[in-house]
């Protein structure tokens, strides 16, 4: 990056526990045990509140994780693709996945992870503690999510929406895409229990967060803590999309 060429100045925001907008120009590269030729990125993390881990990563020629991600009985994992190619294996399955492409992968289940470019690879990827519900358990799921139709939100015709993993008690969290046309808007404010990390794959807009309403664009990355308050406007002149998770099929622990 060299010197700065202007006064020190961060968009970002981070309220420990609530919610945080943490934007590319201020992250730094953590160095993650099993991934080689990687630079990647902690973005949620339980030291931010969060309950879960989401990580950013540009995987250079050659890069990967041949030791394996998660795995451990108790922890499930999900990669989403931003572009480039890689190859995604999730125990004995193997994917090849491009730009739109993702994999889930149960507990127990660890998930592989190869660049097959010499040019660059991005990842979205996440881990989180999985919740078992008696008699029920999920299983590796893969898809592009280009190939998923859009539904409409809250049937409003210029809010829609996808699905990447089933709708299905025996899953306690999933992933989906939501897309604001320009000027479109969530119905009203949320404020609910599930928390969410959202990766933002397109487009400018205002999002309210805990009742402040901040400007956000394509690259950044919001943590949205349980009730706090949330919603959406889009502007500018493409859609507001963003990727993001969701805890869900699960009651609230005592």
């Amino acid at each position: 990056m060299g010197y700065p060429k202007d006064l020190l100045s961060s968009r970002s925001i981070i309220k420990h526990g609530l919610y945080a907008l943490i934007t590319p120009e201020g992250l730094v590269n953590n160095v993650v045990p099993g991934f080689e030729n990687c630079s990647m990125s902690i973005l949620g993390s339980p030291k931010l509140g969060a309950s879960f881990v989401d990580y950013i990563i540009t995987m250079h020629e050659g890069g990967k994780n041949s030791e394996g991600f998660c795995g451990q009985p108790d922890v499930e994992s999900f990669v989403y693709i931003l572009g480039g190619k890689v190859k995604v294996t999730a125990g004995e399955q193997e994917f090849i996945l491009e730009e739109s492409g993702y994999v889930y992968c149960p507990p127990g289940t660890k998930m592989y992870l190869e660049n097959l470019e010499a040019s660059d690879a991005r990842l979205f990827l996440y881990k989180q503690k999985h919740k078992p519900l008696e008699g029920r358990k999920p299983w590796v799921v893969s898809g592009h999510a280009n190939q998923i139709e859009y539904r409409d939100y809250d049937d409003m015709h210029n809010v829609h929406i996808k699905d990447l993993l089933p709708m299905d008690i025996d899953f306690d969290m999933n992933f989906h895409i939501l897309s604001f046309d320009p000027a479109a808007s969530h119905p009203f404010i949320e404020t609910h229990v599930q928390e969410h990390g959202a990766y933002l794959l397109s487009g400018e807009g205002m999002y309210n967060l805990d009742n402040q309403w901040i400007p956000v664009k394509k690259g950044d990355y919001i943590f949205m803590g349980p009730y706090v308050h949330q919603a959406a406007y889009a502007v500018g002149r493409e859609p507001l999309t963003y990727v993001y998770s969701k805890d869900c099929n699960r009651d609230a622990s005592l």
